[in-house]
């Protein structure tokens, strides 16, 4: 993303509500300055353009200069890998903005006016004229080396090669040197130029279709990139069977249906939208949403996505969302929107090349002129400096990191983790301690009854049903625990009463029974010094217990817990084999907080701990200079989710609130996707230092070799666009990750 009225670029995130979390702003000098912006922006609005020839940064910085200058501008946003231009402007018409665009060769289609429609595809590109261009090339290098034929024949053959190849490349060149604007296009073309005013035909022309056959190619591979964004868009299917008012099932368009309406999936149909289902019974493969391996059972009142996959059932759904606020959608747009975030490596490119191509530009002039000025052959040095036209683009720098990037947020949405900008993807790899909530996200959250122990000469099964009668009367997290689990035959409860901070009392059959804590048993003097201890022993596990009583005799201890995730020990063994401390920070009592630990394997773990507490332990451990991750709900654990370096929302999926405000959201519920991001993470940060380090060493090989005479232009051109396919394709790794 490019702002205007920003001299530099913080914006891997602007799209976030936690932006704040790493934004500086900047001061304006004038108050009337400011106050004119502010109402500006008030009224400003966004239009989207869709611009085909929009796809590598060399048309972006054209576009970016071009619309700088134009007033009512005030941000722009660029997403080059789906070709989409965003501006943010006050203008009455976007009339301005397109012949803006028009007056620099390229096409923009407003998609705010034309989104009914696909844009219309490009019809196949013809490639004879390539052809004929490479034939000609050839021929003019035989003519040149077999020494007999004429001078004109070889200049001929070498133009219609060159006019063959090369008029597209002209034109972008011219367009891009009348805007001052020296990007590969004008470069190209000005070394050309200067080897035809050499006499370097058979050169010029072998130089100009190279250039054009790597270009295409370039094309092919961003196009896979691409692809794999595109990919998410084609889940969901454009039609859903609805049940109308007449009661008649009848298929119509998924954008059409709102939320209420009645749909049907049949076996081994895409669920279109999301919704809740009211009918029948099926597996669902939600992969393409959750990252989950295996099928998930799907029954009444159970979830479903858009786009994800039904296989064995029927099933009728109740839709929660229209197609455009869809799980699906949203992680769509967050993609789309996190193409458009700069990462740290990213910024650091755009800076070094807006130096590098105009420094090596003036040497190149340098090497034309002041070597023959003192005396040296105007030829050699005027060729040297053709070659290091070519070597001034830094094409293979700009367009590794973007693509890079890309293929590794693809790669993150395919398992599931949607990350919200390149920059949280760069940085994951710095993470050295990951600091978790509890429940929700160690635990499922939902406290189940785990001992039943009984008293004595107690009845076990009355004791259990009396028990879960008890339970049933009230809404206690524990009370619901231990009727779930004894569901079968209640009896009647009479005189029920709740004794607030202790637990219940009710008559079954005439007799009364006391259900509740540890303080309760002690008021009614029914804790033996064995139960006691036993108590005590099931509370240190980390488990809320409580005893039925009869009278004052106890008939059985019961003990509730928040039950671990099975994927909790695996993830945290993961992270530590990683080289990463883990901290659990959790509203629990101590003792709770420590067992949970100590089953998981955590480093270290703090309770009774209030959201304002967590917030002070992660900035506590970032103000030590720790890179610190968080991971929570992310709703409840927002301050510290804000604050930590990166915050990860576990079981995002349906969670509207935790996906837009969350930098990393785990789709599922499965703790072993925050050791799989943090691994991707430093592969794509992997990839994108062998990208720029080999982009590095070529072009300082290449500088040494032009001033040592032994680089030629072919030779150039090969080395920069081979440099530039191979950190492509490098980058495209990710994908397969």
């Amino acid at each position: 993303m490019y702002r205007l009225h920003r001299q530099d670029d913080h914006d891997s995130h602007a799209h976030s509500p936690l932006a704040h979390k790493h934004d500086h702003c900047c001061a304006g000098s004038a108050v009337a300055a400011d106050i004119k912006l502010a109402e500006a922006s008030a009224h400003a609005r966004l239009s989207r353009f869709r611009i085909e020839a929009m796809d590598c940064p060399t048309e972006q910085t054209l576009i970016q200069n071009k619309l700088a200058k134009l007033a009512g501008i005030e941000q722009l946003e660029f997403n080059l890998i789906n070709r989409v231009l965003g501006v943010r402007h006050v203008l009455d018409s976007t009339a301005p903005i397109e012949q803006a665009i028009a007056s620099l060769g390229m096409t923009a289609v407003d998609m705010d006016v034309d989104s009914a429609e696909p844009p219309i595809a490009a019809g196949p590109v013809s490639r004879w004229p390539l052809w004929v261009s490479g034939v000609m090339a050839v021929a003019a290098e035989v003519l040149h080396f077999s020494g007999h034929a004429p001078g004109w024949l070889i200049a001929s053959v070498a133009l219609v090669s060159i006019a063959m190849g090369g008029l597209g490349t002209y034109k972008k060149g011219w367009i891009a040197l009348k805007h001052w604007n020296l990007n590969i296009n004008a470069l190209m073309s000005i070394a050309v130029t200067g080897a035809v005013l050499i006499g370097q035909w058979p050169e010029a022309a072998m130089v100009m279709f190279l250039f054009t056959v790597a270009e295409l190619i370039e094309a092919r591979s961003l196009a896979r990139a691409r692809d794999a964004i595109g990919g998410l868009m084609q889940l969901a299917p454009d039609l859903a069977t609805v049940r109308e008012a007449d009661g008649q099932w009848r298929e119509v368009a998924a954008d059409a249906v709102v939320p209420g309406k009645i749909v049907r999936v049949r076996p081994g149909e895409r669920i279109a939208l999301d919704g809740e289902v009211i009918s029948g019974q099926s597996t669902v493969d939600q992969a393409a949403i959750t990252g989950e391996s295996l099928p998930v059972e799907k029954a009444l009142g159970d979830p479903v996505f858009a786009g994800t996959l039904n296989q064995v059932g029927s099933l009728d759904i109740r839709v929660t969302a229209a197609a455009g606020q869809s799980t699906l959608a949203r992680i769509i747009q967050a993609v789309e929107q996190a193409q458009g975030a700069k990462a740290p490596t990213q910024r650091f490119v755009d800076q070094f090349s807006r130096v590098y191509t105009p420094l090596v530009f003036v040497l190149a002039l340098a090497v034309a002129l002041v070597p023959p000025l003192l005396g040296a052959a105007w030829f050699d040095w005027v060729y040297r400096a053709l070659v290091l036209l070519v070597v001034a683009c830094p094409c293979a720098l700009v367009i590794s990191t973007p693509v890079t990037l890309v293929s590794g947020l693809a790669a993150a949405a395919r398992k599931g983790i949607l990350v919200k900008g390149g920059a949280y993807l760069e940085s994951g790899h710095r993470l050295r301690l990951i600091a978790l909530d509890k429940t929700g996200t160690l635990t499922h959250g939902k406290p189940v009854q785990t001992d039943f122990e009984v008293l004595g000469s107690a009845d076990a099964t009355q004791a259990a049903t009396v028990a879960a009668s008890l339970a049933a009367r009230s809404d206690h997290p524990v009370s619901k625990a231990i009727a779930q689990a004894n569901r079968q035959g209640l009896a009647e409860v009479e005189q029920f009463q709740a004794m607030p901070g202790r637990g219940v009392r009710g008559e079954v059959a005439g007799q009364v029974y006391h259900l509740g804590n540890q303080r309760l048993a002690e008021e009614l003097g029914g804790l033996s010094p064995a139960a006691r201890q036993r108590l005590d022993a099931l509370e240190r596990e980390g488990k809320s217990a409580v005893v039925l009583l009869s009278g004052n005799a106890a008939l059985a201890l019961i003990a509730v817990a928040d039950t671990l995730k099975d994927s909790s020990r695996e993830a945290i063994a993961q992270l530590h084999a990683m080289g990463i401390q883990t901290l659990m920070l959790t509203g629990d009592n101590a003792h709770t907080a420590q067992a949970i630990a100590v089953q998981v394997g955590i480093d270290e773990a703090r309770g009774n701990l209030l959201p304002a507490d967590k917030l002070a332990a992660i900035e506590a451990l970032e103000s030590q200079g720790q890179s610190v991750g968080m991971v929570g709900d992310g709703i409840n654990d927002a301050p510290a989710l804000a604050r930590a370096s990166i915050g990860f929302a576990m079981g995002a999926a349906g969670s509207h609130t935790a996906i837009e405000t969350a930098d990393v959201a785990l789709m599922d519920d499965d703790l072993r996707k925050l050791p799989t991001f943090i691994q991707l993470s430093r592969q794509t940060r992997a990839i994108l230092i062998q990208n720029i380090g080999l982009a590095l060493v070529v072009k300082a090989v290449f500088l040494a070799m032009t001033f040592a005479g032994m680089a030629t232009l072919w030779m150039a051109v090969f080395a920069d666009m081979g440099v530039s396919l191979l950190v492509v394709f490098n980058g495209l790794r990710l994908l397969r990750v």
